[in-house]
């Protein structure tokens, strides 16, 4: 049985999987890591989802606040022997639909071009790609997205 729960980054459960996820990405980033890391701390973030498939951890999310109108999707992270089952998507769905909830109009994004599966995920999910924000600007491993929501 699949259940999604919404939680913060006090949960060990979203601790774990971020571990993981920063160590995926530790790999993945190579020299460009410790950059990436400084700006991906969970020691404050108060809106994050944990998905379970019969009560374990199978992957993660979160939300935090971007400006007056925009959340910003950060740590996502699916389990590798999870992928390709439609994890990420439902966790996606519902940091959206928490996102609305809270009467924010979209939802912004960064994610590394090392990172095809995430990228085809956005995607397929309806974000669009966007000039790189914020610490992003001038990134060229960076690529930014972003979906505007429908509040209704």
């Amino acid at each position: 049985m699949i259940k999604i729960v919404r939680t913060s980054s006090e949960n060990k459960d979203f601790t774990d999987l971020v571990k993981l996820l920063d160590a995926d990405l530790a790999e993945r980033d190579g020299d460009d890591h410790a950059f990436y890391h400084q700006f991906n701390k969970i020691d404050i973030i108060k809106h994050a989802v944990v998905l379970y498939e019969n009560k374990k951890p199978l992957g993660c999310g979160a939300i935090k606040e971007f400006d007056a109108t925009a959340m910003e999707v950060k740590r996502m992270y699916t389990s590798p022997e999870s992928r390709g089952k439609g994890i990420a998507t439902k966790i996606l769905l519902e940091l959206e639909k928490w996102t609305k909830e809270l009467s924010y109009e979209k939802c912004v994004l960064e994610t590394g071009k090392r990172q095809p599966e995430a990228i085809q995920l956005y995607t397929k999910s309806g974000y669009k790609k966007i000039p790189n924000y914020g610490q992003y600007k001038g990134v060229a491993n960076s690529i930014c997205f972003e979906k505007i929501l429908n509040l209704f």
